[in-house]
Formats: structure tokens, C-alpha cells, sequence
């Protein structure tokens, strides 16, 4: 597979010219970005999956929602809908796909959207009856369409876009160089004993003068259903099936395996089939399933026995109050992006 990639390097070269060519005709403004009169932050990344978006636009929910009026706009990968769709009381991960969902699930007070279409997206939030303050944009770094006031560029510790390749070689959606789009970075999913020498070195590596900073993922100390909970002490030493549908499922494994668990993997954002809770229950003999937020959201209407999923959060290593004034002083004193 890598020496396949290496061998489609001169795609990479082709499409690093086309979206080269895309940037530079949105920057000079032949193809038209729209403003609108609100603060819009828009949070993506440079690679494709596996940055840790969603933690982290529920980081931004949790900031802002006991101030502002929050709404969030995605596509809604995967989804069986079309066009502009507002969550509410009958939507499901069809319907909205599975991280709007999740979203709207654990924030049911603030306004989820998805539309393929951020421009109109945005027109249908503005024009509900109790409009929203801020708009959070997840994953739209690359949709340049809609010009938001503030970008959060993510990039993973284990896969940082410096040390990456455009596609299909590597996995960047886009020239490195658009990065300096970016009015904050924030390398996600770092080790929580990352050193400041160590975060000092990928900083002048990625040689911008963007604030950059470090964030890492925080599992939660129980598993959940809709019924009940139950402690990671309680079950660590049961047997259990593992279940992931995610970019980079090797974490979650690590920090609940136990060394006897049974462990399936399956791509990311996967629409499970009967067949597959078939097998599912098969390997489960009857034990405990944990898997992802993510994946829970599509699973709990298979009626599968024992399901639980492990919640994640967003912290960061140090500086977390200078990223929280930064994004409340763009927003309290934003009128107009630009």
C-alpha cells in the first residue's frame, strides 16, 4: 500500500497544483466568499480523519453555550438526507450523521445543522425565529465559500500536517502552506506528559506564527447506555467485546483492553448491516460491548445486549484559559467576520 502511494506521487503533484489554484483564486477574490453578521468559527484540518473535530467543537460548545446562543453547521457525512436539515426531537443518525447527532444527543439546547452547502446552511440559521450568536463550522477549513471570522486548524501529535504528503500520497487535502489560514492551531490527541521542549520543537518545525496549542483526549471513568452506567474498575477485569467504526481506533482499544478482550474494527463512520450485528453478537458470547460515542449513536437501535459506550473529552495540556479568552474575545467583540 505505501509503495502503491508513492507510486501515484505525480497525482499528488497534479492535485496539489489544482487546490493550489483553487486557494489563490478565493484569495484574490475571482471566486466569491461570503461574510455574514455574525461570529462564525470554523474548525477542520489539513489531513483527512482522525483530528479529533468533534471533541473539540463540543469543547467550543461547552465554552460558549452558557453565554451565547450556539448553533453548529455540519455536512453531515454519511447521511441518508438531503439539503439543509434541522435536528430535532424525531432526527437519528441517518438522518443527521452520526457526529451531528452525537452532538445534538449530549447538547439538546442548542441549534444542530447539517447542510453540504455551509453558505445555505448558515442563511437557514439565521433565519429561525431565535437566531444563534455564533456559528461553529466543523470541518470547514477547505470550504472556502463561506469566509468565517475565526479558523481552528487541528492537527494529530502521532500524524502532524509538517510532516505530511498531499493526496493520494499522504493524506493532506491541501498545500501545507495553508496553514497560515489558520488563527489557531491545536495539536490534538497528544501524550499527556508531552514535554514543553518537546512542544517547543514542533512548533518551529511548523514554522508559523499562528498561537499553537496542545491538547490530548480525556476518557471518561465509566461506560454509559441509555439505562445505566458502570465503572472502568468494575469491568476492567470482564471479558468484553471492543467495537470501533473510527479514523484511529488504537487508543480506545489501549486504554480499555485488559489483554483477554476481543477486539473489531470496522471503517470509519460504518453503517452497521444485520450482518454484522450478526456477528457482532456472535463474537460478544454474551459479554459486555464497549465502543465509541461515535459508534453508539449508530448501534443502539440493533437492539445488541450490553452495549455501553466510553465518552471522550477535549483538554488541554497547559495555556487552556488563554485559548478560552481568545475564542471569547473574538466572539464578544466579533459583528462582522473579515
Amino acid at each position: 500500500m505505501i509503495i502503491l502511494r508513492y507510486l501515484l506521487f505525480p497525482f499528488a503533484i497534479l492535485y496539489g497544483i489544482i487546490t493550489s489554484i483553487r486557494n489563490i483564486l478565493f484569495d484574490k477574490g475571482v471566486l466569491k466568499s461570503y461574510l455574514f453578521d455574525i461570529p462564525i468559527i470554523a474548525v477542520g484540518n489539513l489531513s483527512v480523519g482522525g483530528t479529533g473535530k468533534t471533541p473539540q467543537i463540543e469543547y467550543l460548545i461547552r465554552l460558549l453555550s452558557p453565554k451565547y446562543t450556539v448553533a453548529t453547521l455540519s455536512r453531515g457525512y454519511k447521511r441518508k438526507s438531503e439539503g439543509f436539515v434541522l435536528a430535532d426531537v424525531n432526527s437519528n443518525a441517518e438522518i443527521l450523521g452520526d457526529e451531528p447527532f452525537q452532538m445534538h444527543q449530549k447538547f439538546p439546547n442548542i441549534n444542530v445543522a447539517v447542510d453540504a452547502d455551509r453558505k445555505n446552511g448558515i442563511e437557514q440559521l439565521l433565519s429561525l425565529s431565535e437566531k444563534p450568536n455564533v456559528i461553529l463550522l466543523d470541518d470547514a477549513f477547505q470550504h472556502r465559500k463561506v469566509k468565517a471570522g475565526f479558523y481552528i486548524l487541528l492537527s494529530a501529535f502521532d500524524d502532524l500536517f509538517c510532516n505530511d504528503l498531499l493526496l493520494p500520497t499522504g493524506n493532506l487535502r491541501e498545500s501545507r502552506s495553508g496553514a497560515k489560514r489558520a488563527d489557531v492551531i491545536i495539536i490534538t490527541k497528544c501524550p499527556k506528559d508531552l514535554s514543553e521542549i518537546a512542544q517547543e520543537n514542533i512548533i518551529k518545525k511548523m514554522g508559523l506564527n499562528s498561537p499553537v496549542f496542545f491538547s490530548s483526549i480525556d476518557y471518561d471513568e465509566k461506560v454509559y447506555n441509555k439505562k445505566e452506567s458502570k465503572s472502568l474498575t468494575e469491568i476492567k477485569n470482564l471479558d468484553k467485546l471492543l467495537l470501533a467504526g473510527i479514523a484511529k481506533p488504537e487508543p480506545f482499544f489501549s486504554y480499555l483492553q485488559n489483554g483477554k478482550d476481543v477486539k473489531m474494527v470496522y471503517p470509519d463512520h460504518h453503517n452497521f448491516t444485520e450482518n454484522d450485528i450478526k456477528e457482532i453478537e456472535n463474537k460478544a458470547k454474551n459479554n459486555l460491548i464497549i465502543t465509541t460515542e461515535k459508534d453508539y449513536v449508530r448501534l443502539e437501535k440493533k437492539d445488541l445486549k450490553s452495549l455501553f459506550y466510553l465518552p471522550i473529552a477535549s483538554s488541554f495540556l497547559s495555556n487552556g484559559d488563554n485559548f478560552d479568552k481568545t475564542i471569547l474575545n473574538y466572539v464578544g467583540t466579533s459583528s462582522r467576520n473579515s
